[in-house]
């Protein structure tokens, strides 16, 4: 029984904002809809004080009537957005026109009255929309007849005194090697191992499964024996790879390769990467560690497994697994069933994540709950973990006894499946952080994603609503996601720091709690009852594979209320092929997109029809083979973030770019080809992060237009400064007044004639000081022979590092002493 509905309050709240705001009102008041949208409103109060029970009795009484009235209440809400969205694009899209025009005067009578100018688009949108309010009308009038027949009653929020999302304290066990309860496990287990890599056993290679439910520790206890000192003396090499649901062969190989020979060639040939992968193991011992391992089919492992063999006697391979057939299919010894904790050794794990304490001895009021929360966590570590995190910053013991009562225990006890703690810290989320975990539920288990990837998509999709001068959306994005993070429903990556997953039974209860919302198209059966599943769907994803042809998307032309098209690229596929029949055909149908990826796909060119995407807010063409964006892009209002990074024959960017007025985030990194920056692009006063910025030899610099740029934060590379001709140009950009620029690159061209005079960019370099919060800086090719003064002196005190590269004129080198004196600058400097 799917709860997805118990993020609706947040999506009706904000409904609700956004029916009051100014500009609606106003709008409503020129057109004669006010006291259409009035009675919205008023229905819209109805159903919301009813909500409560409506989600209390589909999850305590399974009633499929209110099941459905909730589903149809999501789907209508999700249509209002849509309509409200229209409303307020063509309002700008009409306030831009006239700005265009230099009519400034008539901008202010603009907003209410932006149908009035009667053209035939104009006309053909207000006849259409016209419809679409009456339908709505009409579904709301139905949805309030159904309340009255359930029996929809208002209730006290219950849930009022729920975590919030205040500043929370971070979690005082981040180290998953602090681990309770494991040691008799790994002493076991490396018995086992020790024996196993004695020379004398009769098997080459042994095969030690640790077997276990989702959430229990498996990984964890392979991450304890892979980082043992005393194992570290056993064998000459060691691999990990994590294997999941998705057995691919290819990419399993190849990790272990790169582990114990860095230099290996990149291949995606399964022969060539095994005939490597036995060379470099050959007459070596070996520990290799496949984490997560689920497919059970014989044939596959043996082929997996082959290269293996050459290793010396002695070599052993550990296998984590949930399924026993696997632990079957795959040992050479006993699998290692790995047990649940203790209740002592949860206790340790919850206290830890709750109260950064071993035990309640410090907190003794709060010992009978948190000793019953415990019990109902049934051994399982994640469990304990998750929940200590829910209740970090709450210590009285009303919250406690408030988890501890929940009717959630009783009401999913025969849910096996997801665990009931895991439910529960969601159930107890706060409603804008349900919103944006179950979006989440659109990525692949094991899918490594970082946090400024799942923050941009939040945002586009209109999940982080800052109240007034609340925060800037990324930053209450990344709050948004660091409040997930400390509950344990992200986990840091072990392969790379900044990147995050989500734990399988995270993952599972994400696709739980979205419901019909979000689909992954991997997941879906032939046959089965999920292609009625699907045609719910408003955020879909896939994974993208060599050739994605029309078969793959046939079903994508009924879902015209589609939000994400989302194609996940794994490293090593290389390039993608796409069916033209996508971008012809399929997506000037999608108009209600509000996310597009094309991201890794060999297409050369994008269709004029993408300025029918008028809700656009995040579009990413990044590592495809586009030589220019088609002008209609920039009638793309909406759109927030704008992808192109490694598009290497992408040459120009739109003339009109600066229509773009919402734009926030523009990444053009390893754009080789692109000669310059479009014109007018200081009229994007939203733009947060822009990669680069491409000096240009016919546009008088540009460089002026990076002053109306205030916002601008991150890293900023500005490259071909020798088409500087007014040194005085570097004045207008004031760097100095950007305080969120973390890192800066300052660059001329490598191809500069050696002969020509350049002692003029000194004068112009000394016009370049950034703000003193500079925390990485790089000069590349300067031609002048010293350095500006402000690289003399201490006014960049939190400077770490400095490149200086390929500086051939320069005759001495900044006085670095200034910079000792600064306790955040650790002479990291970078001559090249």
């Amino acid at each position: 029984m799917p709860v997805g509905e118990l993020f609706l309050a947040a999506f009706l709240q904000v409904l609700f904002d956004r029916l009051a705001s100014p500009e609606l009102l106003a709008f409503a008041r020129r057109e004669g809809l006010k006291k259409k949208l009035d009675k919205w409103r008023k229905m819209l109060s109805m159903i919301q004080k009813v909500l409560d029970d409506a989600e209390e009795k589909e999850l305590h009484a399974q009633s499929t009537a209110v099941k459905e009235w909730l589903e149809d209440l999501k789907d209508l809400a999700y249509d209002v957005e849509d309509i409200l969205d229209e409303f307020a694009t063509e309002a700008l899209r009409c306030k831009l026109k006239v700005k265009n025009q230099a009519s400034t005067s008539k901008v202010r009578n603009l907003i209410p009255a932006y149908f009035s100018g009667l053209s035939p688009y104009a006309i053909m949108l207000r006849t259409r929309l016209e419809s679409n309010i009456k339908d709505i009308t009409t579904r709301f009038k139905d949805l309030v007849a159904r309340k009255g027949e359930l029996n929809l009653k208002e209730l006290v929020d219950r849930r009022s005194e729920k975590i919030r999302g205040t500043e929370l304290a971070p979690t005082s066990v981040v180290n998953e090697a602090r681990v309770y309860g494991r040691e008799g496990d790994k002493k076991a287990l490396l018995d086992l191992l020790k024996w196993q890599a004695q020379e004398s056993v009769d098997t080459q290679v042994s095969v030690i499964p640790i077997l276990g439910m989702g959430g229990i520790g498996k990984t964890t206890l392979a991450q304890l024996i892979y980082n043992d000192q005393e194992v570290e003396s056993l064998f000459d090499l060691k691999a990990w790879a994590c294997v999941s649901e998705d057995f691919d062969a290819v990419r399993v190989t190849k990790t272990i390769l790169r582990s114990i020979s860095p230099g290996s060639r990149d291949d995606n040939d399964l022969n060539l990467l095994q005939i490597g992968l036995k060379e470099a193991l050959k007459g070596k011992k070996f520990l290799v560690i496949l984490d997560d391992l689920w497919n059970d089919r014989y044939h596959d492992w043996t082929i997996l497994f082959t290269p293996f063999e050459a290793g010396a006697p002695g070599s052993v391979v550990i296998v984590t697994t949930r399924n026993r057939e696997v632990a079957n299919t795959t040992r050479t010894t006993e699998a290692y069933q790995l047990g649940l904790l203790s209740n002592d050794d949860s206790v340790s794990i919850f206290t830890q994540h709750a109260l950064g304490a071993k035990d309640f001895s410090s907190h003794p009021h709060l010992k009978d709950f948190g000793q019953e929360i415990v019990r109902k966590c049934e051994g399982l570590p994640l469990a304990a973990k998750v929940l200590g995190g829910l209740l970090r910053s709450k210590q009285d013991r009303d919250a406690w006894e408030e988890i501890l009562n929940s009717e959630i225990w009783n009401i999913l006890e025969q849910r096996r499946e997801i665990v009931p703690a895991l439910m529960l810290s969601y159930y107890h989320l706060p409603s804008h952080l349900k919103r944006c975990f179950a979006y989440c539920s659109i990525l692949p288990k094991d899918y490594e994603f970082e946090e400024k990837e799942v923050v941009l998509l939040w945002m586009a999709e209109g999940l982080i609503q800052p109240q007034q001068k609340e925060k800037e959306m990324e930053d209450l994005g990344s709050k948004y996601f660091q409040d997930l993070l400390a509950r344990s429903f992200f986990q840091q990556s072990n392969n790379k720091k900044s990147r995050f997953v989500m734990h399988d039974l995270i993952n599972d209860l994400a696709k739980s709690v979205a419901g019909n919302t979000c689909f992954r198209m991997e997941d879906r059966v032939e046959g089965s009852k999920q292609g009625s599943i699907f045609k719910k769907a408003r955020h879909v994803s896939y994974l993208g594979y060599f050739h994605d042809g029309f078969k793959k998307f046939e079903a994508f032309s009924e879902l015209t209320w589609l939000r994400t098209f989302l194609p996940l690229m794994l490293p090593q596929l290389g390039w993608c092929y796409l069916t033209s029949y996508v971008s012809l055909e399929l997506l000037p149908k999608l108009q209600c997109l509000r996310v597009l990826s094309l991201k890794g796909y060999h297409i050369t060119k994008i269709s004029n029809s993408i300025g029918d995407l008028k809700h656009l807010r995040y579009l990413d063409l990044s590592y495809t083979c586009i030589t220019s964006l088609p002008e209609s892009t920039t009638t793309l209002y909406n759109l927030q973030t704008l992808l192109l990074e490694h598009c290497a024959c992408l040459e120009k960017l739109p003339s009109t770019f600066g229509n773009l007025v919402n734009l926030r985030h523009l990444n053009i990194l390893q754009a080789r080809s692109l000669k310059e920056m479009p014109l007018h692009i200081g009229k994007l006063t939203c733009l947060r992060t822009l990669s680069d910025f491409i000096v240009g030899e016919d546009c008088c610099s540009g460089l002026k237009e990076l002053g109306s740029l205030s916002y601008l934060r991150g890293r900023l590379s500005i490259s071909k400064l020798e088409n500087v001709i007014v040194p005085e140009d570097a004045r207008g950009m004031n760097l100095s007044d950007k305080p969120k620029l973390d890192g800066l690159s300052l660059g001329w061209s490598e191809d500069i004639d050696d002969s020509k005079d350049r002692t003029s960019e000194k004068e112009f370099l000394n016009l370049l000081q950034p703000h003193k919060v500079l925390k990485e800086l790089t000069i590349r090719c300067y031609g002048a022979t010293e350095f500006p003064t402000w690289l003399n002196r201490p006014s960049l005190p939190y400077l770490v590092f400095l490149t200086i590269e390929n500086c051939k004129k320069c005759t001495s080198l900044p006085h670095w002493a200034n910079f000792h004196h600064s306790e955040s600058f650790r002479s990291q400097v970078w001559l090249a």
